[in-house]
């Protein structure tokens, strides 16, 4: 049985609880030390453009790019890096924009390809099942954590 809908159902569930905050949510509040929502939202489309790379390689039969080979933590601060002179509303579309592709990319994989292992963008092997359920958990984790914030400023 082909996953992919639920798979996509779930991963668009998840933003969004992002998305549900974005009018909530003061722009210049920090959400983390260094990480207002602006930061937030450029880390995930960093992902979802690793999770576009690893997909595409992986039905290609190409050379996985492991674009967080030195690490989670480097590759997250990369992401926001190279973002760094873009404004919100910029970052905002690229936010949507992504996600509109990775999930395309993951529609047009062959049904074959859905149950086979392929190397993750930090070299980990899995099924697209194990890495949405990463991405999923991972962003809720995130809706959680920008929810918090929204409803400890409006105690």
């Amino acid at each position: 049985m082909d996953k992919r809908p639920q798979l996509i159902a779930r991963w668009q569930a998840s933003r969004q609880q992002i998305l549900a905050h974005l009018d909530e949510i003061d722009r210049n509040r920090k959400i983390y030390p260094l990480w207002t929502i602006r930061e937030i939202l450029a880390h995930l489309s960093g992902w979802d453009d690793a999770v576009i790379a690893s997909i595409q390689a992986h039905v290609s039969g190409s050379e996985p790019p492991i674009t967080a080979a030195r690490g989670v933590d480097v590759y997250n601060a990369e992401t926001v890096h190279t973002r760094e002179g873009l404004d919100y509303d910029h970052i905002y579309r690229e936010f949507i924009a992504t996600r509109q592709q990775a999930l395309e990319v993951i529609r047009q994989m062959p049904a074959e390809k859905v149950e086979q292992p392929f190397v993750f963008a930090w070299g980990v092997t899995g099924t697209l099942e194990e890495l949405l359920t990463t991405f999923i958990e991972h962003e809720f984790e995130h809706a959680a954590d920008i929810g918090k914030i929204i409803t400890d400023a409006q105690k």
